[in-house]
């Protein structure tokens, strides 16, 4: 093996790999039990990536603030890809559609990140956009509503005060 990295040369830290301690993060606000107790998201498979989504879709808003943090917002992409990848074969999805699945996944992503983009430039929009990317249109307590909407309000003000740099390293406290 000494040989093979003499001739190649020593083997290049995958850069992604920096920002798993900040998708970490986002992982673990969103399995935040108030969220699925006072917030009624619906505690499964696809209200845990409902949760998931938002806080991700946070995060890059907080980062695409900072022209530098292109090839950081990509890397942090590239890990949601290979956790969902994980997770998707974890249910049983077998290896001839994960790709759909994946396809279906960032499509979803890349809708939340418009959702709430245009939801925190007019507030008065976030309730419609939590309604229909949280509960996905069903019918839920306007004090849950309440709660999700004022923590992510929380959220994004927190992210706000954080220097994009200081996100993506995955130590700043938000």
């Amino acid at each position: 093996m000494a040989f093979w990295k003499t001739i190649f040369g020593p083997a290049q830290a995958d850069p992604k790999l920096q920002l798993v301690p900040l998708y970490t993060q986002i992982v673990a606000k969103a399995r935040q039990p108030h969220w699925y107790e006072t917030g009624q998201v619906p505690d499964s498979i696809d209200g845990r990536f409902d949760m998931i989504a938002a806080l991700f879709s946070l995060v890059l808003l907080r980062l695409e603030q900072d022209e530098a943090q292109g090839g950081n917002m990509a890397h942090l992409t590239e890990v949601l890809v290979d956790d969902m990848d994980g997770q998707l074969r974890e249910v049983g999805i077998g290896d001839m559609i994960v790709g759909k699945h994946i396809g279906k996944i960032m499509g979803a992503v890349g809708g939340r990140i418009t959702a709430f983009r245009e939801a925190f430039a007019d507030k008065d929009r976030l309730d419609t956009a939590i309604i229909r990317n949280i509960y996905r249109g069903g019918d839920v307590d306007a004090a849950a509503i309440a709660h999700v909407r004022d923590g992510l309000v929380a959220i994004e003000q927190t992210l706000f005060r954080v220097t994009p740099d200081d996100l993506a390293t995955g130590n700043a406290s938000w």
